[in-house]
């Protein structure tokens, strides 16, 4: 054999082997909430959809990159911000106080920080989160949660909200007992009524409700201030590779497109894969629904993570945070560009549900029909008389609330019957109220329906 031949044959196969060795793997860890339905554009749907792949960036420097894409599941956004501090995550996705404890703690360190580059979704007026007790409770305010056993995730976007909404009813710390208890023990210990109210974020309160458990007696929407759940990422990470970032938000439009073209579709799809029922997914993607999908990085979204971070100071030690240089749109912007859309005209638009869902018709869905919609209350009322005579199966029910426009469960709703028809609520007291100046009755949802036969 020709020893001189064999060694030439061979460099050949060496230097693909040593071209091998020098190209690099970049491993891109994300944690999300299976169980929050405001992360899902930047969670589950761009998991099981493979968004994240497809934008990945493959050419120039990335030619020869193999990426290695991890995503675990978290109850809610603390630990997510722990394991991003121990560098076993590039990316999270979480409401919008445990944002503002991930960006406050990475300053805290000498060396380490976090970038906020995009928005997932967001509640106008703060609905998402919710205070909610055992469905037979005689607690329908707030203010009845006086001496009372309150349980929360706590670090949660529902802490946040609970500590607002008990600083603005005037309640210190010691005006209630405050528990930490994940989603799925509060939801439990409010089935067995085992505690007195259990506050929480999207979508367990709907969920509590829907599966006849809870009721809802405070909506986040009561604090004022916009609820909203965004991404971030470890600043190392996105410095060295500014397009993977990019391509992550690309993911995250895409995700949010995904959604809106199909409601139903999408909402069947997500229940698969996170055991939601798609019932409670619709009452948050469908049209009128409690979220509005946007990765942009409006003012107004600052200016409402600065007041939480004062909320926080007030009633826990959390370190500052400096805000300009935590927010960043730079990969937000490059998303926009490359996928040939408008960021700034984005950025200007506004989902209100006051005024967007003032004159939304109401739902019925049937088991084997789909979704039907009607005008006006008494038409819709009439027409789930009409089917629960043929023995038909209807999935859920939707109305809205007078008050603040939210898309809410028929048979949770309190409605008011007056001269001029019907009215729906999510709160008690607002049903009251209105009945009261308005010469009205207050019904509850089988009352209701059968009030259109008398």
């Amino acid at each position: 054999m020709n020893i001189r031949k064999l060694a030439l044959s061979a460099i050949p196969l060496l230097s693909a082997f040593a071209f091998q060795a020098q190209a690099e793997n970049i491993r891109i860890a994300i944690g999300h909430q299976s169980m929050c339905t405001d992360t899902y554009t930047a969670g589950i749907v761009v998991k099981e959809l493979k968004l994240l792949e497809k934008h990945l960036p493959t050419t120039g420097k990335y030619a020869d990159v193999t990426y290695k894409i991890s995503w675990s599941d978290y109850s809610s956004g603390g630990p997510i911000t722990n394991q991003m501090m121990a560098n076993k995550l590039n990316f999270g996705v979480m409401g919008d106080y445990p944002l503002i404890v991930n960006g406050a703690k990475f300053q805290e360190t000498d060396s380490l920080r976090t970038k906020y580059i995009a928005g997932t979704g967001y509640n106008l007026k703060g609905s998402g989160n919710a205070i909610v007790v055992p469905v037979d409770s005689d607690i329908y305010s707030i203010e009845q949660l006086k001496g009372k056993e309150v349980s929360v995730p706590v670090g949660s976007a529902a802490w946040g909200m609970l500590l607002k909404g008990m600083q603005d009813t005037g309640f210190s710390g010691k005006d209630y007992m405050l528990k930490n208890q994940s989603p799925a023990v509060g939801a439990a210990n409010i089935a067995a009524g085992k505690i007195d109210a259990h506050a929480d974020f999207c979508p367990w309160s709907e969920l509590m409700e829907f599966r006849g458990t809870g009721r809802k007696i405070y909506d986040g929407s009561e604090t004022g201030v916009p609820y909203l759940h965004g991404v971030v990422v470890r600043e190392d990470f996105a410095d060295k590779y500014p397009e993977v970032a990019t391509a992550f938000v690309k993911a995250v439009y895409e995700a949010g497109d995904w959604i809106r073209e199909d409601p139903i579709r999408a909402v069947d799809s997500i229940e698969k894969w996170t055991g939601v029922e798609k019932e409670v997914l619709y009452i948050y993607f469908s049209e009128g629904g409690h979220l509005t999908l946007d990765p942009t990085i409006k003012s107004e979204w600052v200016d409402a993570l600065a007041f939480n971070h004062g909320v926080l100071v007030q009633e826990k030690s959390i370190p500052p945070l400096d805000f300009n240089e935590w927010i960043t749109e730079e990969y937000v912007e490059a998303a926009y560009q490359d996928l040939g859309k408008d960021y700034q005209k984005e950025k200007a638009s506004m989902v209100d549900a006051a005024i967007d869902n003032a004159d939304r018709p109401m739902e019925i869905w049937h088991s084997r029909e789909g979704i039907s919609a009607h005008k006006t209350i008494t038409e819709f009322l009439a027409a789930v008389e009409g089917f629960r005579k043929t023995g038909a199966k209807l999935n859920a029910t939707y109305v809205y609330d007078k008050e603040t426009g939210l898309k809410l469960f028929g048979k949770t709703a309190f409605y008011v019957k007056t001269k001029k028809g019907f009215s729906t609520f999510l709160r008690k007291p607002d049903a009251d109220d209105f009945a009261s100046k308005n010469s009205g009755m207050v019904f509850d949802y089988e009352a209701a329906l059968a009030s259109m036969g008398s």
